[in-house]
């Protein structure tokens, strides 16, 4: 016989004590990391000024957690009580198992007490926990606003706000009941398996054994999850609103005339079997009618999914256009309002040919600002030329607009950026880290189409200290504690000088004066502080940190702003500013974003599919000191109303932005290739063209380099241009992007994204000739492929040690006509910088080359002949103010093209002595053409 061993009994008075101790040390051990990073937040919070954000988002968040919490504890244990209740009678008081051999004998109500007590705390915690992660949709909801309540949708007539506040929130309520239905469920079917081995048996008329089954817990179960299933079905036909076909997105004809009514009758019939388990639960409890209240709501699942078969095979499709026409209609106007592009102004574009069309005189502002630099190309030139040390790094080009002398002209600026991995790996230490190499420093900028004689760029902003060629553009704060790169944190303020930039032989240091940062304070704060960013081994002890010192956090401005305002979608690209006081900004485009909007079809934003998009917000943030600023540029926003009422302080009107960054303010590109992508389907507004596709398009593409270096088919970028639009009388800054037609390489349009002035946000298409075929950037690509000469110089090119590197094709309106450019470098394999050698002009009916951007202009405009080495053309060839003015960008001087000469002539020589041939090769073609120069000067 096996030993039989009691579960050791223990007093309600212990076990609760037990408990208790266990809460408090799990309490002690999970919450202190929390509290303390709690801590630390806020301070950081409070540095930046946004203190009662922090504390309101934080009300929130512990609200719906404590809401979720103790009411999702409170119906799990409260059901675990009741089934105790019902199945009292049946549940057995001990059960044996065997362990080791031995017979053990445990308390089941005992065990079953304490493991509804686990369970319901522990599934109240992850209820708790998911639900507080969705702060942000319940926020919306209380804190909706009226605005967004003039637009219905045609079906069910709900306002806007509807879709974009309560519906969420409704959807996210019947998620977490049917999550709890099922819990209940399972539970009552657990108490069901636990009470069946101690059933009695009842003895029927006929003399036959039956063990009747306690059913009341799983039908009381059964009628909770049919209510719950009634809710989630009747708020999905809402959902079908935001439902993607293959043709359009929306409700279809099947959808309005079958699907809807189905839906509300098996809602119907769910709420009929709730009724019936009811019935079912409180009198004797049989389990056909268990199965009778599923009955309702199956039948009329099949009968509904017959007769929507029936209605789309045989009324809808062999009369699919007529039947669809209006809910086609529906989905383009929602569509169009939901990604704005109801906004979009449209205008016709001839498209011309001749040269005449361009009008060369009339838009010097667009020629002057050609952008002859390749962003990829110019940031591996400043990484050899302006980097200075190995640690440094230019993560990005941004392209903007500034005044120089008078004269607004484009460039291209990049933040020198302190890169802390590439430091010596004998130079890594906490010091070196976290106290004297703090920041970056200072910034370059050139016009886009400006070369040294050395096919280097012209820079009006370099080196370090930061110098100015431009008496208007001075930098008087470079230091970059804020940036890209900046993604560890920094102690400031301490004994320990900073490094700021390198000088000669030696270091030049400073000492951060900013008020950014959290003070470190006291040795408590300290502590807790270090405790938190795992310095706690440092800080403290460290002679050179003091009360005054400060921390600087989150000092990746993607990170910073995420942070404080996780709600928002965040541009990819921010951009880097110089004000007018000499400091350094970051400038970030900030979207709200929703997958519910009425009728509007989705498309893909960060793997998510979003239908709605707006660029409400701008994000500023200080380079030196860290302080960021939000602006709302599109008050119109509903959803980011609601989020001003939740955050009053956090959002500023776009008015109160300072001027000198408002003038830099920009069409985001994020929102212009989503709005590109919506209007190459949505352009076509009549549902029966919409339908057969006979006018779809599709961003342009070109020839561009991958990761690799090989070239490969890509789909073209946004191009900033300063430029002078058709019909307007002054040039403006605007992201422009080229349509063509679907699986065509020929040009159908192209979206222009204004950034100016009152033009600031709105957009226009321009419309080409649908009798006219115009060229589209794989077909200039190609035409530039087919030229013998260009053809065979490239190849020559590739063959000599050296490779041909590509550089973006620009399609620029000029006048009534289209300007194709493109540069074309050559970098020598030994050396990761490239140097233009070619720009390729091109018009629709001709084709025009040279090594500089002047003779490539003459040969376009003037007639003259196309050369690989040609000279600079006269100042009679050229166009009217094409000519390069004295200190300009392009001219050169010529004692500099003899200098380079002779530098050219020595290095040739040194280069054929050692071997190099290809390097030779090169120098000697840079030499030819400086004397072909030198001869058309002496001319």
């Amino acid at each position: 016989m096996h030993k039989t061993q009691d579960w050791p009994k223990q007093s309600p008075r212990l076990r609760r004590a037990l408990l208790i101790l266990i809460a408090f040390f799990a309490a002690i051990l999970f919450g202190s990391r929390t509290v303390l990073s709690y801590y630390v937040d806020a301070l950081w919070f409070q540095s930046l000024g946004y203190l009662d954000v922090f504390r309101r988002s934080l009300g929130i968040e512990w609200l719906v957690l404590a809401v979720f919490s103790v009411t999702t504890f409170l119906i799990l244990y409260g059901w675990f009580l009741a089934l105790r209740r019902i199945h009292q009678a049946d549940l057995p008081r001990d059960h044996a198992i065997m362990i080791g051999g031995q017979q053990v004998t445990l308390p089941v109500q005992s065990v079953l007490r304490f493991l509804g007590i686990v369970v319901s705390l522990a599934v109240a915690a992850m209820a708790g926990t998911v639900m507080m992660a969705e702060w942000p949709t319940l926020a919306l909801y209380l804190y909706s606003p009226d605005a967004g309540r003039g637009v219905v949708d045609p079906v069910f007539n709900k306002p806007l706000n509807f879709y974009l506040f309560t519906l969420p929130a409704w959807q996210l309520l019947i998620g977490w009941l049917l999550i709890l239905a099922l819990i209940a469920g399972g539970i009552a079917i657990l108490f069901l398996f636990l009470s069946g081995s101690n059933r009695t048996i009842a003895i029927t008329p006929g003399n036959q054994r039956r063990f009747p089954i306690p059913l009341r817990g799983l039908s009381i179960a059964l009628a909770f999850f049919l209510a719950v299933l009634a809710a989630r079905v009747y708020i999905s036909r809402f959902e079908q609103l935001f439902n993607d076909h293959t043709i359009f997105g929306g409700i279809t004809y099947t959808d309005a005339h079958v699907t809807l009514v189905g839906m509300l009758v098996i809602a119907l019939a769910l709420m009929a079997g709730a009724a019936i388990a009811v019935y079912n639960a409180v009198s004797f409890p049989r389990l056909r009618l268990m199965l009778l209240a599923l009955a309702p709501a199956v039948v009329c699942y099949f009968v509904f999914q017959l007769l929507g078969w029936y209605v789309g095979t045989f009324i809808v499709k062999p009369n699919q256009l007529m039947r669809e026409r209006p809910y086609i209609a529906w989905n383009i106007e929602l569509t169009r309002k939901a990604w704005g592009l109801d906004r979009i102004a449209q205008r016709e574009f001839p498209a011309e040919t001749t040269v005449e069309a361009a009008d060369p005189a009339n838009n010097q502002a667009t020629l002057q600002n050609i952008r002859l630099w390749d962003w990829k190309a110019l940031q591996d030139t400043l990484r050899q030329v302006q980097e200075i040390r190995t640690y440094y790094d230019f993560p990005d080009i941004d392209i903007d607009r500034y005044k120089l002398d008078g004269t607004m002209r484009e460039v291209m600026l990049a933040a020198r950026e302190l890169n802390v991995d590439k430091l010596p790996d004998s130079s890594r230490n906490w010091i070196n880290d976290k106290l004297i190499y703090t920041h970056g420093y200072g910034i370059t900028m050139n016009p886009v189409n400006g070369f040294t004689p050395e096919g280097l760029p012209n820079l009006i902003l370099k080196n370090m200290p930061v110098q100015s060629t431009v008496p208007g553009i001075t930098v008087k704060r470079p230091q970059i504690y804020f940036g890209e790169l900046t993604n560890t944190d920094v102690y400031v303020k301490t004994r320990q000088q900073e490094f700021d930039y390198p000088q000669g032989q030696a270091n030049n240091l400073t000492s951060y004066e900013g008020s950014g940062g959290i003070p470190l304070g006291g040795p408590l704060r300290r502590i807790l502080i270090a405790a938190d960013r795992g310095d706690l081994t440092k800080v403290p002890f460290s002679d050179d940190i003091t009360a005054q010192s400060r921390l600087l956090m989150r000092r990746n401005v993607r990170d910073r702003v995420e942070a404080i305002a996780p709600f928002l979608t965040y541009d990819f690209d921010p951009y880097v500013v110089v004000g007018d006081n000499g400091r350094l900004y970051w400038m970030m485009d900030a979207f709200t974003t929703s997958d519910t909007y009425p009728y509007s079809t989705h498309y893909p934003l960060n793997d998510a599919p979003i239908n709605y998009m707006r660029n409400s917000v701008k994000v500023v943030i200080d380079a030196y000191d860290g302080t960021t600023s939000f602006y709302v540029f599109d008050p119109q926003d509903p959803i980011i109303a609601a989020y001003r009422r939740i955050f009053p302080s956090l959002f500023k009107d776009a008015a109160t932005m300072p001027t000198d960054l408002r003038r830099h303010v920009r069409y985001p590109e994020l929102l212009l290739k989503q709005q590109a992508a919506v209007y190459g389907l949505y352009h076509m507004t009549d549902p029966d063209v919409f339908y057969n596709r006979e006018d779809l398009w599709t961003i342009a593409s070109e020839v561009g380099m991958g990761e690799s270096g090989e070239q490969q088919t890509q789909t073209l970028e946004p191009n900033f241009v300063l430029m002078k639009l058709p019909g307007e009388t002054a040039a403006e800054f605007v992201e422009i992007l080229p349509f063509t037609p679907a699986n065509r390489n020929n040009m159908i349009g192209w979206i222009a994204g204004r950034s100016d002035g009152a033009n600031y946000g709105t957009s226009i298409v321009y419309d080409f000739p649908k009798t006219k075929l115009v060229d589209g950037p794989m077909q200039i690509e190609a035409r530039i492929d087919q030229n013998a000469q260009l053809s065979g110089q490239l190849t020559l090119w590739n063959q000599q040690g050296s490779h041909v590197r590509r550089g973006t094709l620009l399609v620029i309106p000029c006048g009534h006509a289209l300007l194709y450019a493109e540069p074309i470098y050559l970098q020598a394999e030994r050396s990761p910088m490239p140097e233009l050698r070619l720009v390729v002009l091109a018009l629709q009916d001709r084709l025009a080359y040279g090594p500089t951007f002047e003779s490539a202009m003459s040969a376009l405009f003037s007639g003259t002949a196309s050369s690989l080495n040609a000279a600079p053309a006269s100042a009679e060839q050229m166009p009217t103010a094409l000519t390069a003015k004295p200190g300009s960008p392009v001219g050169s001087s010529r004692a500099a093209l003899i200098a380079g000469a002779a530098q050219d002539l020595a290095d040739y020589q040194r280069l054929t002595a050692e071997g190099k041939l290809g390097d030779a090769g090169q120098k000697l073609e840079q030499l030819k053409r400086k004397l072909d120069e030198l001869n058309a000067h002496r001319d």
